[in-house]
């Protein structure tokens, strides 16, 4: 939390002729408010004027190839396809500048995971974790390769432990929606959404929270807050992810076999249930 605020404090700081580093520390400011359509969008800002500034900026690379993948997990990317290539190339300069960084590490994994390659991306978070043991981001990181794996037993333990690590990260709510996943795929319907609740409110522009909750309520027999939630990620999103069930399937990481049907049996399940329709 002082590294956050150090942060927040050094964007703040007025300066007539900022340089790269001063537009890097004001993107990082933005990332650890709620990501939001909008955030995402300054955050790339901000770094994009710090690459043009000094190009050979790893920081800067490796920043704006994570809010790239981030705008993609969290359901507010136009254009998918696009984001994940830009941040492709970006990580693989970052890479051969700087590779015994943990954090180019996380967003090489949280890439690979963009691109539907968990089990490419579980290599990455372990390496990260070994340069730095303590880093959550590659722990959750991991919890997810985790889920896409089928091995859902071993989520919630990595989630606590970096709920331990960091019980004040700005990124908390992430943390809260993965325990809810888990509980929506094990058909613990109530307490998912007990923890997607939680998400919500602390991610309440991540239209992905809202999708769940938008399954969760449908399965509860809760129609009139599910066809709520299920508009809200419509609008969230603002494209046509959350349209019909194809689109979403297309869209999205799903893992393993097992998996795909865990989702199939609750989440999809829940979503036709909220009026959504297949095609």
């Amino acid at each position: 939390m002082l590294g956050i605020v150090l942060v927040r404090a050094e964007a703040a700081r007025r300066t007539e002729n900022p340089d790269a580093f001063d537009y890097v520390l004001r993107g990082a400011a933005i990332m650890s408010k709620p990501p939001s359509r909008d955030n995402l969008a300054r955050a790339i800002s901000q770094f994009e004027r710090a690459l043009t500034l000094n190009p050979r900026s790893t920081e800067a690379q490796t920043r704006l190839a994570a809010e790239l993948v981030e705008r993609v997990l969290d359901g507010l990317s136009d254009d998918r396809a696009a984001d994940l290539k830009r941040a492709d190339a970006l990580v693989d300069q970052a890479l051969a500048a700087a590779p015994s960084s943990p954090y180019v590490h996380y967003v090489k994994g949280a890439l690979l995971r963009g691109q539907n390659r968990w089990e490419d991306a579980v290599p990455e978070y372990e390496t990260a974790l070994a340069l730095n043991h303590n880093f959550v981001g590659a722990l959750t990181g991991l919890a997810w390769c985790k889920l896409a794996a089928g091995s859902i037993e071993e989520v919630i333990p990595l989630v606590e432990q970096a709920i331990r690590l960091s019980p004040s990260d700005p990124g908390i709510g992430f943390r809260y929606y993965q325990i809810g996943n888990v509980h929506l795929l094990q058909f613990r319907t109530d307490d998912a959404i007990v923890w997607l609740e939680k998400a919500r409110t602390t991610l309440p522009s991540v239209p992905n929270v809202r999708g769940r909750l938008a399954s969760a309520y449908a399965l509860r027999g809760e129609d009139e807050r599910a066809a709520a939630e299920l508009a809200e990620a419509r609008k969230l999103n603002g494209g046509d992810l959350y349209s019909s069930i194809a689109h979403l399937k297309a869209g999205g990481v799903w893992g393993s076999p097992k998996t795909q049907a865990l989702f199939e049996a609750t989440y999809f399940a829940g979503l036709r249930k909220a009026g959504m329709p297949e095609e």
